[in-house]
């Protein structure tokens, strides 16, 4: 894979992730925190799960080790978890923007959350967090939908259908 194809995937991710958010942003505080019976709970803690996993892939690719696991009661309100996952949406978008083909061919070694050394493929676990997003988009997507609230269509293609073209 090489940095165009990166590039598209994570600015197909940030669009989907956008319309999630968008759709989040309608719905009450008390929809936002209810439980529900999905693998991550309700609303909040998917979103909060896909967050985490947003942020600790861009720790590991920046070499950073360690890394907190983010839990959803450490966002009480929409607004709280809207600053945090900015934040990490414009430093992903940042890293992707500055990566090369050198270095999503190459192995990188990280540490997983309970310690565990492990060597990847920088572009395999760039492909993992998309696809990984996906999923959880999917569920959110989904629990939007139950409460009116839909984001609409998030498949790739419809994202390639409205990007401009080169």
């Amino acid at each position: 894979m090489n940095k165009q194809d990166v590039q598209m995937l994570f600015a197909y991710n940030q669009w989907a992730n956008d319309r999630i958010v968008a759709a989040a942003e309608k719905v009450t505080e008390a929809q936002f925190l209810a439980p529900a019976s999905y693998p991550h709970g309700g609303l909040r803690g998917t979103l909060v799960h896909a967050l985490f996993a947003d942020g600790i892939w861009l720790q590991r690719w920046n070499g950073i080790r360690g890394g907190v696991r983010l839990n959803p009661e450490d966002f009480p309100t929409f607004a709280s978890y809207r600053a945090r996952q900015s934040t990490i949406a414009q430093d992903q978008m940042a890293f992707v923007a500055g990566v090369t083909d050198a270095a999503l061919a190459a192995e990188f070694a990280f540490a997983d959350t309970k310690g565990v050394a492990h060597t990847r493929i920088l572009w395999h676990t760039m492909a993992h967090v998309v696809n990984h997003g996906t999923q959880h988009r999917s569920e959110a997507a989904a629990m939007l939908t139950d409460l009116g609230h839909s984001p609409g269509d998030l498949d790739i293609v419809i994202f390639l259908s409205d990007a401009p073209r080169n």
